[in-house]
């Protein structure tokens, strides 16, 4: 399973966008107009963009704008939420929760697009502006939910008459709001709550500095090459393009290999130098754990005692409890106990294959002459390519030709999108990016209306987080008269000058995934932010986008996309069969990575601050130990240095997900093959059950909706070759 990001999360604050929607109370307006006591700010995003959508015109903002921005924007919300709380009238619905949902419209507006600039094109111009605002934005966030004339009109409106009496999307407005409140804090004591401030406070910054110590460390420790020789096993445009790196680097003549964010690095599969392989290996693993200036396991020690601390001020017995108080699965427990039941047949896969390698291996060792070695982890994914060559016929290479990126974009996701959804997509050139290497697209419904914007940021670049995420510029809201505009960033390799954008089946897969997200953004119909969109749960939040997976490879919509680049002949069905084929093999790296990951993370929230306290690698250790997997030759895809879904954007305690939503598309797409597979009648039902609704209901509901049962594990355990009968 690939692991990717939907989004680097923004700091959790109260609803925004432009106010609109329907009128406003009295006392909702006379609120309004406290507001402006907020100071003036005239920048450029003093007022929407003039762009279709309210999109970013990036052609108007410059590094000295964002932080004036940004500041402006938290001191009108403030303000906005003062007013609020200071109101004298009686509060309801309306002019409490309501007008919590209309606040912070320049802050949103400002943020939605600084925050995607740091995640996917930053300098450090903008990470010192990052440094300098995240402790703000904090402050903000203990100020909203700290507040305790805010919570005291919250609290009444929820135990009113009229507060019960709501229903629908209303309803769970009120009760989401409130939980927050309580969650945050709101039930505190004075002095707690200046204990907690200051706890956030110190998170916050440790965060940011972490996220942006890890993308210049990736960066950093790209490992540099003397000769082509050692890069034997790439192709020819990679072997260009490492050159090229080196070059930009300052090591002309050299060649360097840029680092991916996962443990795991695509050239081990290719690289023949077994030297070579262990380099690269070293560079990924110990990019940020090698006792310099780029190590950051002092910063895990700080974040980990912190957030350990943080949960016992609130009363959760863990980080992890207090993480999942909203969640579709509800506890630690209930998660470590889902993710246990894959252990005994992903552990005897992983003995069977790791068997076949090292044959594999001790056999070359042999023909060749040379003394037999044990398998390493660097060795795993290169004799897992060669068993995969000669067990399935299949080599990357054949593979990537038919994969070029943005016909893969266009004639395959969306495509995908247009038969099951009857989404239409128009290439905007005129609206600006902020990459040269970005696309932009006018997204319509089924009955040709103007749905999205939709911004496509593919390549890897030095200045980009890895991974791969969906994003909100503008959320959609009812309320605020808002449509979505989205973002997808991944990091494909680039290719080298005049050459074309091949993706690997991997990227393939990423790119539909993201897009699930996007179509979650696309579809929106909430009435308010909070709710709208993917605005959901972490364990809920990837089903969609691991549903959209299923779509790459339909015969109908493979056939249409996947077309070789020079000859434009599609991708022969024996190709494809083998690709099938050879789905379920290496599943002892392919989930094993991932679980143990998943199980690092939930142990890692677990512990008391005195636990957090020890040394991160000593913990780690131990922690692996006790998954019952293979992690000595399979490591988790994240080690604790370079984790930074946990440590940053937002997947602490939440990194299960991945697998547990897996389930869920896998169960939902079983559904679909059950009744009648990629139909406009059935595009019409996802978007009606889950597609569409945002966190309206109950996201266990929402799945019954979809397919009338709760969820069931055996389609994913078929899928990956764990069932009883696949054994």
């Amino acid at each position: 399973m690939k692991t990717r990001l939907m989004a680097a999360a923004a700091p959790l604050v109260l609803g925004a966008g432009l106010l609109g929607g329907f009128s406003m109370t009295a006392a909702a307006k006379t609120d309004a107009r406290s507001a402006a006591t907020a100071p003036a700010y005239n920048g450029p995003f003093a007022k929407p963009s003039a762009l279709p959508l309210h999109a970013p015109d990036f052609t108007q903002y410059k590094d000295s704008d964002w932080q004036p921005a940004i500041e402006a924007g938290i001191a009108a919300k403030r303000a906005e939420i003062k007013a609020i709380a200071g109101s004298k009238a009686k509060p309801t619905f309306e002019n409490t929760i309501v007008s919590m949902e209309r606040a912070g419209t320049l802050y949103d507006r400002v943020y939605n697009v600084f925050s995607q600039l740091t995640s996917a094109n930053t300098s450090d111009a903008l990470d010192a502006i990052d440094t300098a605002v995240s402790p703000q934005i904090s402050a903000l966030n203990d100020d909203i939910y700290l507040d305790d004339a805010l919570f005291a009109r919250v609290k009444a409106v929820h135990d009113s008459a009229s507060g019960k009496a709501l229903t629908g999307e209303d309803a769970m407005l009120l009760a989401t709001t409130y939980d927050k409140f309580v969650h945050r804090g709101a039930l505190l004591s004075a002095a707690q709550k200046v204990e907690l401030k200051a706890m956030n406070l110190e998170i916050a910054k440790l965060e940011t500095a972490f996220s942006q110590k890890l993308t210049t460390a990736t960066a950093a420790k790209a490992p540099i090459f003397d000769t082509a020789a050692q890069l034997d096993g790439l192709s020819q445009a990679e072997i260009t393009a490492a050159g090229k790196l080196a070059a930009e680097k300052g090591h002309a003549g050299k060649f360097m290999l840029a680092l991916g964010n996962t443990t795991q690095q695509a050239a081990l599969a290719s690289l023949t130098n077994r030297d070579s392989r262990k380099k690269l290996w070293d560079a990924s693993i110990n990019r940020t754990s090698g006792g310099d200036e780029y190590d950051t396991t002092a910063m895990v020690t700080q974040m980990a005692t912190l957030r350990a601390k943080k949960a016992k001020l609130l009363g959760a017995p863990d980080f992890a409890t207090y993480q999942m108080y909203d969640r579709m699965v509800k506890t630690p427990a209930k998660a470590m106990e889902f993710m246990k039941g894959f252990v005994p047949a992903l552990r005897a896969t992983q003995d069977r294959e790791a068997a076949m390698l090292e044959a594999a291996m001790k056999a070359e060792g042999t023909k060749a002459g040379g003394q037999n070695v044990t398998l390493a982890p660097w060795d795993w994914s290169y004799y897992a390519e060669k068993v995969r060559k000669a067990k399935y016929e299949l080599d990357e290479s054949q593979i990537k030709p038919y994969f070029e990126v943005w016909r893969t974009l266009e004639d395959g996701v969306f495509y995908a999108a247009n038969q099951t959804y009857g989404l239409t997509f128009k290439r905007r050139t005129d609206l600006p990016v902020y990459h040269p290497t970005m696309r932009a697209y006018e997204v319509f419904d089924a009955d040709g209306k103007q749905l999205a914007i939709f911004y496509y940021d593919p390549f890897a670049r030095s200045n980009k987080k890895g991974g791969a995420w969906m994003s909100n510029f503008v959320e959609q809201s009812y309320l605020l008269g808002e449509k979505p505009v989205v973002s997808n960033t991944l990091n494909i390799a680039p290719p080298a000058d005049g050459q074309p954008a091949l993706a690997s089946f991997d990227d393939v897969e990423t790119m539909f995934h993201e897009f699930g997200h996007a179509l979650h953004g696309f579809f929106a119909s909430q009435k308010y932010p909070s709710l709208s969109g993917t605005n959901t749960a972490r364990d809920f939040v990837e089903f969609p986008s691991q549903f959209n997976e299923n779509f790459a490879t339909i015969p109908a919509v493979l056939n249409h996309y996947a077309k070789h680049y020079q000859t434009g002949a599609t991708i022969p069905a024996d190709l494809i069969a083998k690709i099938k084929a050879a789905h379920t093999f290496n599943q002892g790296l392919g989930l094993g990575e991932t679980l143990s990951a998943a199980m690092l993370d939930i142990q890692w929230h677990q512990l008391s601050p005195e636990e957090a306290a020890q040394p991160p690698m000593t913990f780690e250790a131990k922690a692996l130990a006790a998954t019952g997997l293979n992690t000595d030759l399979i490591p988790p895809r994240y080690k604790t240095p370079y984790f930074r879904h946990i440590w940053d954007n937002g997947y602490a305690a939440g990194y299960y997900s991945y697998i547990w939503t897996e389930m869920l598309a896998h169960d939902g797409w079983d559904w679909v093959e059950k009744h009648g597979g990629m139909t406009r009648a059935n595009g019409d039902h996802i978007r009606k059950t889950f597609l569409g609704q945002g966190h309206t209901k109950d996201f266990a509901q929402l799945y019954r909706d979809f397919t009338g049962h709760d969820p069931e594990v055996e389609p994913m355990l078929e899928a990956r070759g764990l069932a009883p009968k696949a054994q």
